[in-house]
């Protein structure tokens, strides 16, 4: 099935399925008649994934990163601008990132950069970057001070999820993805009873259609996107200041699912919502087997300073919570009370 994007100035669509893979190549010939070079870039592990073989049918160049979290880094950016210009890309030419939310996007942020802007086309491989990274045109590398601090909005020409690609996933991998799937189904409101009958496929066509309404809707982040960006407060917090000790030592959608249990206390602790939000929360976490746990040797006041880097921040504490009328930005948060419930919150652990 296709979920198509419905941006102000242009249309696009995100391509799901076994085996979609094997028409990027075609879709690029279609739709790019004044291109003369397509540079895949993507890791030397994915480059050795048998579902690979779509590149090699297609005879392309092939650029490879570094693995994870360690590629969003200007070092990394810059050598792969080096290799793009070695290839001589011009600006009719296309460069297709295969890989999960590191890759996607790094190298969109790359085409959003060189030559001032060539055109990308995402094929994820990773749940994160199927039900989200890859999707909606937000591009970014991390900072030491905080993660995707460097980006731009540059949507890609089609994106390919092929759900074959996951099934070499490792399992943190899967879970990981797992955390953004949480994500989307609490936006949505969805009762957690059904969730166990929901296949694989059906979560992520639901998480792709989420995203895709309200991309449409708020294209770069002005209003209604910045909620797809629930339980991140939290989460880019703990990943950045994992992420300085160890690149492997918390992934994105892990932290998403310790950020969406916090959301709701915060949201609690503020009479936002009552106490059943908070089990409901849990119940959905639980269920797709997500944990709740803050590392334990992360100091509590390095992680509410960490929050106050957040994109969604002014000088302030900032968090999408639930409330009475939905799900909002909530701004000017009480650091002392930002701090008291996450010392709560990890001593349920």
């Amino acid at each position: 099935m296709n979920v198509e994007i419905a941006l102000r100035d242009r249309t696009y669509e995100v391509a799901l399925g076994e085996g979609v893979r094997h028409e990027v190549f075609d879709f690029i010939r279609e739709s790019c008649p004044r291109a003369k070079a397509v540079v895949v870039v993507t890791s030397a592990s994915l480059r050795a994934q048998p579902w690979f073989d779509f590149v090699h049918e297609a005879r392309v160049p092939v650029i490879e990163v570094p693995e994870g979290e360690s590629a969003k880094n200007f070092s990394a950016l810059e050598a792969l601008c080096e290799e793009l210009a070695q290839h001589t890309l011009s600006r009719d030419d296309v460069v297709v990132s295969v890989g999960g939310g590191a890759i996607t996007d790094m190298v969109g942020f790359a085409a959003a950069v060189y030559l001032r802007g060539i055109e990308v086309v995402h094929v994820a491989t990773s749940l994160v970057g199927q039900v989200d990274a890859a999707i909606g045109g937000k591009t970014a590398i991390d900072l030491a001070a905080g993660k995707n601090l460097v980006g731009a909005f540059h949507q890609p020409l089609r994106v390919f999820c092929d759900f074959e690609t996951l099934a070499s996933l490792p399992e943190r991998e899967r879970l990981s993805g797992m955390g953004e799937i949480a994500k989307c189904w609490l936006l949505e409101g969805r009762d957690v009873r059904s969730l166990k009958a929901t296949s694989l496929a059906q979560l992520i066509e639901m998480s792709v259609a989420l995203k895709a309404t309200i991309v449409g809707e708020d294209e770069f982040e002005s209003g209604r996107r910045a909620l797809l960006n629930y339980g991140h407060t939290l989460a880019h917090a703990i990943e950045a200041l994992a992420l300085a000790r160890d690149a492997d030592e918390l992934r994105h959608g892990e932290a998403v699912a310790i950020g969406l249990g916090y959301a709701a206390r915060l949201a609690h602790a503020l009479g936002r919502v009552d106490a059943g939000v908070v089990v409901g929360h849990d119940e959905v976490l639980d269920m797709l087997g997500l944990h709740r746990n803050v590392p334990r040797d992360l100091d509590t006041m390095d992680i509410v300073r960490a929050m106050g880097h957040d994109k969604k921040a002014h000088h302030d504490l900032t968090f999408v919570l639930a409330g009475a009328h939905g799900f909002e930005v909530v701004a000017g948060v009480d650091p002392e009370t930002v701090a008291r419930v996450l010392e709560s919150f990890r001593g349920e652990a």
